[in-house]
């Protein structure tokens, strides 16, 4: 494979492609008015994330030497130069979108998000009463003085910085900090109703209208306060060395989070100059970390935003379908035995699994229950269904990955309660996050261990299990069975294993099979066979991986792929990559099942997979991707990537320009794939 260079969008820089795509949705005016605004959280809450993880580490190469820049190839600091550029002009959109488009769309609903200004007597009498019997005690006003050291802000709080003044200019100021407590309390309040008119007032605002309240016992007539927020370094870093107490240092570890290095701060435009100064100074900030907003901060808040209004305001809510022949009401064992079942999240019901593993812990023939568990849900049906299997005495086997990034602390509890009950549970590997969703069932049948398996494209959990768009598999296949045995024995004893003959399984064999598969397809053009390939993923971004893609657009293999994120591949380009063709799909469900599928000469292979084309997921993390071998199956996967392919709606091209357009068609036919798919699944027959 070349060494050279090869042609790549910087990493960084798609993914804040990607989130532009997140705020489209919340620009366009078909989507239903709730759901835009939870588009606008959705993107602030990536932001976060981005500037917690992605910017941190372009900060620390920053000062790499030119050899090390020539390896990297690129130079970190023109990317951060490009990512305050993009992002200025990403929050202007924002809050464009939020002032000129939101609220007055909401306005013409009667529902109107009043500030402290905005107040009638009654109203504000309504929010003094609040303010005095469940906010003020909430509230800790912290003084800041110059002979002592500045407060610690906490990643990601939101923070009124506050300053007292006199009209005498020779007058001294003081400044306070105030943390707004939307941990404790809602952030929006609905206010009385006034002639069929709705109000709500967020919690800032409260606590900005009742200022003087607070500090009454200085003598400022003039009290204003500017919103901020501080997003810091959120990477974890552990000793290697301690792997018996791998929690412990997993905890201190979250614990340094909260104190990491300043990235960005997020504050009112309209502050004064003097006062950010002051902050600047205070938190060592680079002009790079510095990103004017609007007044609000932590807009993931308003995915909560409730809807007061029509229910016409929200997508409506569909049932979950049934799966053709697989009943609830009878033995899941049983059927299973029968055949393949495919489980298509979140257009068929998760409750599929649960039953899987609540069936599993009664089952007298039952013996042994083995799963990897990523993410996990808050109140977790899946957790309580292993420790009625433990109290039911069958051996259960849990691996629990503590590195899930902002699941730690939850992961810690989990495993903490699943030890209690007698569960063996495995803390996953030092160096390699464990991000395979598998499990696997042992039971006895006439003397003999029969294998039942479910493998998965998204994590064990109930509440995703509603809003991404997964695959789950259940089968009985003895051969992809007892390779999940090995792969489990191998992850009990902290080794890894190869030779899979129907896995393929990170990190020791995926890029290798991949590899395969794809000088399969390039053999099988330059033969004249059929060629081709389709791939489904989150993200693309593996260097290696690209320049294999583009070695087989160049010798004329078809390939489209269906990428939600980040996509550092450039398609469209003349002896390159003219045969790729890539789209993402942004809608009411968030896209996150991986697929491969390859012509292989007309007899099509199809994987499902826990993998995207990362170099983290391919070389240093345990993944598992599996072959769907039932007809039946294999022909609902094509179907649905196909209705993937075919969106003019909600589909945006991925090109060389990276301007998002949607992808549009001559025949005036509208096709919008989760809903197609949705009909699909509906209408269709065993």
């Amino acid at each position: 494979m070349s060494r050279q260079r090869i042609l790549l969008t910087n990493r960084e820089i798609s993914w804040l492609h990607f989130n532009e795509r997140v705020l489209q949705e919340a620009a366009d005016k078909t989507v239903p008015l709730i759901e835009r605004i939870h588009f606008l959280a959705i993107f602030s809450s990536n932001l976060d994330e981005f500037y917690r993880v992605r910017v941190p580490t372009l900060s620390r190469l920053a000062n790499i030497n030119t050899r090390a820049k020539e390896q990297l190839g690129y130079n970190p600091k023109k990317i951060l130069k490009e990512i305050k550029e993009i992002v200025v002009k990403q929050e202007r959109k924002f809050d464009d979108l939020y002032e000129k488009e939101i609220i007055q769309e909401l306005a013409k609903e009667k529902i109107f998000i009043i500030n402290e200004h905005q107040l009638n007597v009654k109203r504000g009498e309504f929010l003094r009463k609040y303010f005095r019997e469940k906010l003020l005690s909430t509230l800790v006003p912290v003084m800041l003085d110059e002979g002592k050291p500045f407060p610690e802000l906490k990643d990601r709080a939101i923070y009124f910085f506050v300053r007292l003044s006199r009209d005498d200019k020779k007058a001294k100021l003081k400044y306070s900090l105030i943390e707004i407590p939307v941990e404790s309390l809602e952030r929006f309040i609905e206010l009385p109703e006034t002639n069929d008119l709705k109000f709500i007032i967020l919690l800032d605002d409260i606590i900005r209208y009742c200022l003087k309240d607070i500090f009454f016992i200085f003598d400022y007539p003039n009290v204003e306060a500017y919103s901020v927020q501080l997003t810091r370094d959120a990477e974890i870093e552990l000793d290697r060395t301690v792997s018996e107490k791998f929690i412990d240092a997993l905890t201190r570890s979250l614990l340094k989070r909260k104190k990491g290095k300043p990235m960005r701060l997020l504050y009112d435009s309209n502050i004064p100059p003097e006062m950010l100064k002051y902050l600047v100074d205070k938190l060592d900030l680079t002009a790079d970390g510095l990103i004017p907003g609007n007044r609000y901060h932590n807009f993931k808040d308003f995915i909560n935003f409730p809807n007061i209004g029509r229910k016409e305001l929200e997508y409506p809510r569909r049932e979950p379908l049934e799966v053709p022949d697989l009943d609830l009401g009878k033995s899941i064992f049983g059927q299973i035995a029968l055949r393949y079942y495919l489980i298509n999240l979140p257009y068929q019901s998760f409750d599929y699994i649960i039953h899987f593993l609540r069936e599993a812990a009664i089952d007298p023939k039952v013996t042994e229950i083995h799963i990897t568990l990523y993410r996990l849900a808050e109140n977790s049906r899946v957790i309580n269904a292993l420790i009625n299997a433990a109290k039911n005495g069958k051996k259960v086997f849990c691996l629990i990955e503590l590195k899930a990034r902002f699941d730690e602390q939850n992961n810690i509890y989990w495993t903490n309660r699943l030890e209690e009950e007698g569960v063996f549970v495995n803390y996953g590997l030092l160096d390699y996050k464990v991000h395979s969703k598998i499990c696997l069932i042992t039971r006895i049948e006439k003397g003999k261990a029969v294998y039942y398996a479910n493998l998965a494209t998204g994590n064990f959990n109930e509440k995703t299990a509603n809003l991404y768009c997964d695959h789950s598999l259940f089968t009985t296949h003895q051969g992809i069975a007892k390779e999940l045995k090995k792969l489990f024995k191998g992850l009990e004893k902290k080794v890894f294993y190869n030779d899979y003959k129907y896995l393929i399984v990170s990190p020791l064999e995926t890029r290798k099979k991949i590899y395969a598969l794809i000088d399969g397809e390039i053999r099988n053009a330059s033969a004249g066979k059929p060629a081709g390939i389709i791939l489904k993923m989150n993200s693309l971004a593996d260097e290696e991986m690209i320049d294999k893609i583009y070695e087989a657009g160049a010798a004329g293999v078809k390939i489209q792929m269906i990428i939600r994120g980040m996509c550092c591949l450039i398609p469209g380009v003349p002896g390159l990559s003219e045969n790729i063709k890539v789209i993402s799909i942004i809608d009411k469900y968030l896209e996150h099942a991986r697929i491969w599928i390859f012509t292989n000469g007309g007899d099509e292979k199809i994987y499902l997979s826990s993998a995207d084309f990362l170099t983290r997921n391919l070389d240093r993390r345990v993944e598992v991707g599996f072959p769907v071998l039932d007809p039946y199956v294999k022909q609902e996967i094509s179907d649905i990537i196909s209705i993937q392919l075919n969106d003019n709606t909600k589909a945006r091209e991925i090109n060389k320009f990276n301007n998002n357009r949607y992808v549009r068609t001559r025949s005036g036919k509208q096709y919008r794939a989760q809903y197609d798919i949705y009909t699909y699944l509906k209408n269709k027959k065993q």
